[in-house]
C-alpha cells in the first residue's frame, strides 16, 4: 500500500509542479440572458478568481468526506441504542472500538495518499471529455437524474465483474481479502480496502460518466457530484450491517442493500453486485443466498408454531 501511495503521491507532487492555474472568472461562464438561480450563484462564487482545478479538488474531496463519514454516523449511533438491536443482520457479532478505530486509520490514510491524487487528475479529463465543470446554467433534475439512473446500470455491470473477479485466487489472497477483513461489515468499511481495489473498483463509479460525456458531449460537474454523492450512501449502507423495515430493497425488490451484501461479507461467497440484484439471480451467484434466506424463514415459522401451541 505505501508503494502505491508513494507513486500517487510523486504523481500528484508532478502534476502541481507543471500545472498552469487557470483562473476562472465567473462572469464568463453565464450564457447571455441566463440569471443564476441561488444554488448556481453559490457555485460560480466558490470558482470566482480561484484556480478550477485546485477548486474541484479541494470540493470533492472535503464533499466526499463529510458524505462519508456523515452517512455513517447514524448506523453507528443505531449500536448504542437498543431498541436498533433488533434490525442488526449479524446481532451475534460486535463492532469493536479497536475494530472501528483500525478501520478509521485505514480510510484516513487512503483518503489523502491513494483518493486525494485520483481527485486531482479528474478535473483535467473531465475538460479533456468536454465535461462542463464551473459553467452555469445546471441540468435539469430530469436529466440529472436520468444519467444517474446510466450511471448506476454501468456501475453495478462493471462491479459485479470486477468484483466477482477479485474473488479468484491470487486476487483475493493478495487484494480482495482486506476488504473481507471485517465478516460482520459496519458502514465505515465501505472504502476499507486494497488500493488496488480502490482503483479497480473506483473506474465503476468514474467510467461511466466519462463515457456518457464522450458519446453525448452534454454533461455538467455539479451531476456528477450528486452521483457520487448517491454512490456513497449506496456504499455505506450496505455496508452498515442493518436492515430495516425502510430499507429501500423492501420497496424495491431488485435493489441489493445491506440485507443482500452482509451475507456475502458473512460467508465470502454470493452476491457480487452492488447496487441491484439482478445480475446475481441472471447469472446463479446467489443461490446460496436464497437457501440461507429460506432457511431462516423456515426456522421463524417453526418457532411461531411452537409458540402457537
Amino acid at each position: 500500500m505505501e508503494a502505491i501511495a508513494a507513486n500517487l503521491g510523486r504523481l500528484q507532487g508532478f502534476v502541481l509542479d507543471h500545472y498552469e492555474p487557470h483562473i476562472v472568472n465567473a462572469t464568463t461562464l453565464v450564457p447571455p440572458g441566463h440569471t443564476p438561480n441561488f444554488l448556481e450563484q453559490q457555485w460560480l462564487n466558490m470558482f470566482d478568481g480561484r484556480d478550477e482545478l485546485l477548486t474541484v479538488t479541494v470540493f470533492s474531496f472535503v464533499f466526499h468526506e463529510l458524505v462519508y463519514f456523515g452517512r455513517f454516523l447514524p448506523f453507528w449511533a443505531c449500536d448504542f441504542i437498543p431498541f436498533f438491536r433488533k434490525y442488526k443482520i449479524q446481532d451475534n457479532k460486535e463492532n469493536t472500538g479497536p475494530q472501528i478505530w483500525k478501520c478509521f486509520k485505514h480510510l484516513l490514510f487512503a483518503h489523502f495518499f491513494i483518493q486525494l491524487p485520483m481527485m486531482l487528475g479528474f478535473q483535467p479529463m473531465a475538460r479533456m471529455f468536454g465535461m462542463k465543470v464551473a459553467e452555469v446554467p445546471f441540468p435539469s433534475l430530469g436529466a440529472m437524474a436520468f444519467q444517474i439512473a446510466l450511471f448506476f446500470l454501468f456501475e453495478d455491470f462493471w462491479h459485479y465483474w470486477m468484483h466477482r473477479a477479485m474473488h479468484y485466487g491470487p486476487l483475493y489472497k493478495h487484494i480482495h481479502k482486506v476488504h473481507h477483513e471485517y465478516s460482520a461489515p459496519f458502514g465505515l468499511a465501505a472504502e476499507y480496502a486494497h488500493p488496488l481495489e480502490t482503483l479497480i473498483l473506483g473506474q465503476g463509479t468514474i467510467l461511466g460518466p466519462l463515457m456518457y460525456v464522450t458519446v453525448t458531449g452534454d454533461l455538467h460537474f455539479i451531476t456528477v457530484i450528486i452521483w457520487v454523492m448517491v454512490r456513497l450512501v449506496q456504499a455505506v449502507d450496505a455496508h452498515s450491517g442493518y436492515d430495516f423495515p425502510w430499507s429501500l430493497h423492501n420497496f424495491l425488490p431488485f435493489w441489493a442493500g445491506a440485507d443482500h451484501h452482509d451475507y456475502h461479507h458473512m460467508t465470502f461467497l454470493n452476491n457480487f453486485s452492488s447496487s441491484f440484484r439482478w445480475w446475481d439471480t441472471m447469472f446463479g451467484t446467489d443461490t446460496k443466498y436464497h437457501a440461507h434466506k429460506a432457511k431462516i424463514a423456515a426456522a421463524a415459522d417453526d418457532a411461531k408454531a411452537r409458540k402457537a401451541q
